[in-house]
């Protein structure tokens, strides 16, 4: 488990290491406990854990309820991490269909969630 997360964070280096919001999340993340990391993890996991059941609820991606899970998505993620930009947040609903790690760890809480994130992000974004 140790080297995946490791794996990750390398690949986010090289991805993006460059970049000021890459710094930005190296500022806010240095001195932090694995504890706090993990809590952040299993924060951001609970929001998509609350997409699922309101796509399990029949709810469209545009509904009111998704649309504010967009929204405390986005600030989960400036809190903790980055500033989320819309066109961050845009690139990140795509990875979370289009990367198959991401699109499996969201949709372990239903099987589409991921699809029905990235669809309410879209329209958020729009």
């Amino acid at each position: 488990m140790q080297t995946l997360v490791e794996d990750y964070k390398k690949e986010a280096q090289q991805r993006w290491g460059g970049t000021s919001t890459y710094q930005e999340y190296e500022e806010k993340t240095k001195g932090t406990s694995k504890e706090q990391q993990n809590a952040a993890a299993v924060g951001l996991d609970a929001i998509m854990g609350e997409f699922a059941v309101s796509m399990k609820r029949g709810n469209a991606p545009e509904c009111d309820g998704a649309q504010e899970l967009v929204q405390e998505l986005q600030a989960y993620i400036t809190e903790h991490f980055y500033t989320c930009t819309n066109e961050i947040l845009a690139g990140l609903g795509q990875m979370y269909v289009q990367d198959e790690r991401f699109r499996e760890n969201i949709d372990k809480h239903a099987d589409g969630t991921a699809a029905f994130v990235a669809e309410a992000i879209r329209h958020y974004c729009r």
